[in-house]
Order: C-alpha cells, then structure tokens, then sequence
C-alpha cells in the first residue's frame, strides 16, 4: 500500500494517476479539500480510502502492509502569513511521517522546494551546504527547516529517504490553486477571455520586461522522477527537479499563442508592491545530483509541456489527468 498525501491535489492527483497508470489501486489519498473543487482530480482515479489529513496522523499506525509514503501535502501558498501555521502544517507535520517510515523502515519521499534557494544568490546547486541557504518566504523557510531537521537533528531514518526540490512546476489538475496556479494556466485562461496574455513589468536592470527567467518543469515529469525513486529504494538523499533551463515568462506566453495558432500579444503591468522585494528573477535547477544518481528520462522542454498541457487539458474543457 501506497499513501499519497496532497493526493486531491494538484501534484498529488497527478502522481496517483502514474500509480494507477502503472497498474497500482492499493493507495490512500490523504487531504484536506474542504469547499474546494479538488474532488474532481480524485473522480477518476483508483484508491482504497481517501482521509482528511487530521483524522490521518490518528488512523496511521493501525495501517498494515504501508510500502511508501509520498508526502505532497503542504501549505504551498508563498504569500502565506500565519508562520505558526507553516511551522505546524509543513514542519512538524512532515516530522511524524519521517519518524513513522523510519520506524516502520519504508520509503519516504517528500516535497522540499527551490523556494529554499531564496533569491538563489548561492546558486540552485543541490550539493551546496543548505546551512548557507536564505529563502525569500514563510514558505520556503518552513520548507527549508524540515531539511536542516534532517540534517542536524534526524535519530532514526527511513529505509528511503528523499527530498525533491520542485521548480517552477505547471500542468493539468492546477486549475483549484488560484494565484498559485501557473502563468500557463492563467495564460491560457486570459487569452479566451481577452485575446491577450498579462506578464509582469521587470524591476530589475538585467532583465527586460517579460525576460525573467524560470526553470519551468511539466508535472508529469516530477511524477516520473518520484515513480522512479520507488522504483529504486537504494537511493536517499535531497534532489533538484526542474529541466536545468531556465526559460522566460514571455517564452512561455509565445509558446501558449503559438499552440493555439495565435499571434502574441503580451501586456506587460506593474507588479504588486508586495512581490516587489521578494521577487525571484532567475531560477535554474543544476541537475547534475540527479543525473549522476542514475535518472536518465528525458525532461520535456517548456514548448513540449505547453503543448500536451494546452491541447490534451486546457482546450479539453480542463480535462482531468
């Protein structure tokens, strides 16, 4: 038995179709969707039980026959507020799920982020010291915390134990998150409504308007990367998962327009004052830790995954995957 936690959610439900893809029912989705539509992602897939996350800690140790826990649940929100919260929700709450696995001796995968690398003045190396690292946000620190916990503090360890660090990811099942979805959903989403796409004024000197860079990584690649460490439970540690490119936001909104067969048509508007100070203009996962490990699946490139995203979800009524 598999457990999926985050599993209604965007990742999530993503990764609970590669499990099924692969032929594996024997799953639980824990999550907590509440008034969201997050349901909908679960509608067609395969699972034993789906458990509200703070009925799940209490249900855990009467589970038999766990083989893994997938842990992508969290408070992903960068602009979160409430640190008591992050603090409760991604920190601590992530520190049971490693203590039961390293009792139970079972693989534990979980969700870091490249929110750790902050304005990645250090660089997006994951074989840095992550001591030296200084995220931007409540989220990227609580994030940050949990992998010095296992750094510094960690008694017990899980059979498997990995960390991945997710970069800018987009794709299907995104359509609950709001203003965390991606610039391709939202794209997508504004050229039916207006005929035109809304990127960001740059504020920095080295980038022109709509030239600030991501690491923009397709979800079905992250789930590829997660299967792949089930798949190869003698390998622990903490990994980058991004394409290693960085491509621009107006790269992007072109490769939207040139799917739908559209000439571009970019308007660029201020950025909230909020997000001035703690904006990220560049991001790029080295994704050589990964590749030495032994992962060699190839990673689509930011025109390949708008395509299978625009043509197969997008234009299909947001189909589910």
């Amino acid at each position: 038995m598999i457990i999926v936690t985050g599993g209604a959610g965007f990742i999530g439900s993503c990764m609970v179709r590669t499990l099924n893809d692969a032929g594996i029912e024997d799953i639980i989705i824990v999550d907590n969707i509440a008034s969201t539509d997050k349901w909908l992602n679960m509608r067609n897939k395969k699972y034993i039980k789906y458990v509200h996350k703070d009925a799940f800690l209490a249900e855990l140790p009467s589970y038999e026959g766990v083989e893994a826990i997938i842990h992508l649940g969290a408070q992903s929100s960068t602009t979160e507020k409430n640190f008591d919260y992050l603090w409760k929700n991604n920190f601590e709450y992530t520190k049971i799920l490693w203590n039961y696995c390293a009792e139970k001796q079972i693989s534990f995968i979980y969700a870091s982020s490249a929110a750790t690398y902050g304005d990645g003045a250090e660089g997006f190396d994951d074989r840095m010291d992550i001591d030296n690292l200084l995220p931007l946000n409540g989220y990227g620190y609580s994030k940050q915390l949990f992998d010095l916990w296992v750094k510094h503090q960690a008694k017990i360890f899980p059979k498997q134990h990995v960390g991945l660090k997710f970069f800018n990811v987009y794709g299907p099942n995104e359509y609950f998150k709001g203003n965390m979805a991606s610039m391709v959903y939202h794209g997508y989403k504004q050229i039916q409504e207006t005929g035109s796409i809304k990127l960001f004024k740059s504020y920095n000197s080295k980038y022109e308007n709509g030239k600030q860079l991501r690491d923009f990584v397709y979800v079905k690649d992250i789930c590829n990367v997660i299967f792949w460490m089930l798949r190869h439970p003698q390998i622990s540690d903490t990994f980058n998962v991004g394409t290693g490119k960085a491509q621009s936001f107006k790269d992007m909104a072109e490769a939207i327009f040139r799917v739908l067969g559209m000439v571009p048509n970019i308007v660029y508007i201020d950025m909230p004052g909020k997000l001035k100070e703690k904006y990220q203009y560049y991001t790029k996962a080295d994704m050589q830790k990964l590749r030495d490990a032994g992962y060699d699946i190839p990673f689509a490139d930011l025109e390949m995954g708008v395509e299978d995203y625009v043509c197969n979800y997008l234009k299909m009524n947001f189909k589910i995957y």
